[in-house]
């Protein structure tokens, strides 16, 4: 991708209500040495796990496919093939869609089954009709015709694409106010208010608030699994984590100024890497009293820093959060929450490193978790990267 321009892909859910997973997927990968990224979202027949196993075999097959350049209606006909019709009610047993951005920015939409995706230019609904494709059965005795819908058009700075389960636009169905569910149209018109009142909002914001809605129409206990995921072309937000003090203390000037000059928000990780950017900068340091929690030190504040964290137990926790399967729904709020907020609504984020060791954190007493700060931020930064498509750069003082 261009320098000036970064794919934001963040998605939400919510499972069935009772069941322990979701039978919905999604999975994304950034193909590096391309500048190109592929997303899948697989909704499995049915909910619970036996649906989880569908989807997922659905979306791990077509990502492993689409990165290999593999014939796209090759790919849908192994996929369909491989998960053959249900018996009963001759449906697909894994529906799927499938975003696939190049690094020009042109988008290809492959889609079977699933809702149609919104394509969102600022708060303007594009409508672009998909080319329909009749996938012929490699399966002797299914006669059902199964079909692939294929869109393509170049993405601007500002577009968004928003596709879903259908337990987002089936949402309230029965209900006196939506007998035929939520409808699709309503999830676009829901979609464009939300960008008019807020035409930054992240993908990650914009994928949970539809969730959070259509959770609401099934009254808090979802009938279906409800999965959203929206890709934003925009602008990169960028994010600074200074955290350790420099391994030279001729160094302390070079850490605080770049934490003042820094064009985007920034985060102090450590209390000896804030009392240095407090001294050097001329800034006091105020702990937040109100940000009392068992888990971790509470949060302070500093003019010109979005916030100021304890350093090694806190950044402990972000790279727990990070590596979890999901970081959707987190208890409570504490400073690694809050941190986890910063990293997920950034694309671009910069870690500044101090490596004089703090010999606090060498005693084999203390837990394991509490890693030298390089390794956290090591961990960290893959999360944020193959997890999470970000860009990090890391640099050493």
């Amino acid at each position: 991708m261009a320098d000036d321009v970064f794919i934001e892909v963040e998605s939400w859910q919510e499972p069935k209500h009772g069941q322990p997973v979701a039978g919905d997927v999604f999975v994304s990968r950034k193909v590096r040495q391309e500048g190109r990224i592929v997303s899948v979202l697989s909704d499995g027949l049915g909910s619970g796990v036996k649906a989880n196993v569908l989807a997922t075999l659905t979306s791990s097959m077509a990502l492993d496919f689409v990165v290999r350049d593999t014939d796209v209606e090759l790919t849908a006909r192994t996929i369909m093939d491989t998960l053959p019709l249900c018996s009963e009610r001759q449906i697909a047993y894994s529906t799927f869609t499938i975003v696939d951005i190049e690094s020009t920015r042109q988008v290809r939409l492959i889609e079977h089954e699933n809702p149609p995706c919104l394509i969102l230019r600022g708060e303007r609904l594009l409508q672009c009709p998909p080319q329909r494709t009749v996938v012929p059965s490699g399966v002797g005795n299914v006669p059902r015709e199964r079909f692939l819908d294929f869109t393509e058009f170049a993405a601007e700075v500002g577009d968004r694409i928003v596709f879903f389960s259908d337990g987002v636009n089936q949402s309230g169905m029965g209900r006196d106010a939506m007998p035929l569910g939520w409808g699709r149209d309503a999830v676009a018109a829901f979609a464009q208010k939300l960008i008019h009142g807020n035409p930054s909002i992240s993908a990650r914001d914009l994928a949970r608030r539809i969730v959070h809605l259509a959770t609401a129409n099934d009254e808090g206990r979802p009938r279906d699994d409800i999965t959203c995921a929206v890709v934003y072309v925009r602008q990169p937000r960028r994010l600074l984590v200074a955290t350790g003090p420099p391994f030279d203390r001729r160094n302390d000037r070079l850490m605080a100024e770049n934490v003042a000059s820094f064009p985007g928000n920034v985060i102090v990780c450590g209390g000896t890497t804030a009392s240095i950017v407090s001294r050097e900068l001329g800034r006091p340091v105020s702990v937040e009293l109100d940000d009392l929690d068992d888990e971790v030190p509470p949060a302070s504040t500093m003019d010109g820093v979005s916030l100021i964290t304890e350093g090694t137990v806190t950044l402990a926790r972000v790279a727990d959060m990070l590596e979890a399967d999901s970081v959707a729904e987190r208890p409570g709020r504490n400073a690694a929450t809050r941190i986890v907020d910063y990293l997920l609504n950034s694309d671009v984020i910069q870690f500044l490193v101090g490596t004089r060791i703090n010999e606090a954190h060498q005693d084999p007493s203390v837990p394991v978790e509490l890693d030298l700060r390089r390794n956290l931020m090591k961990r960290i930064a893959r999360s944020l990267e193959d997890r999470h498509l970000k860009e990090t750069r890391t640099r050493y003082l």
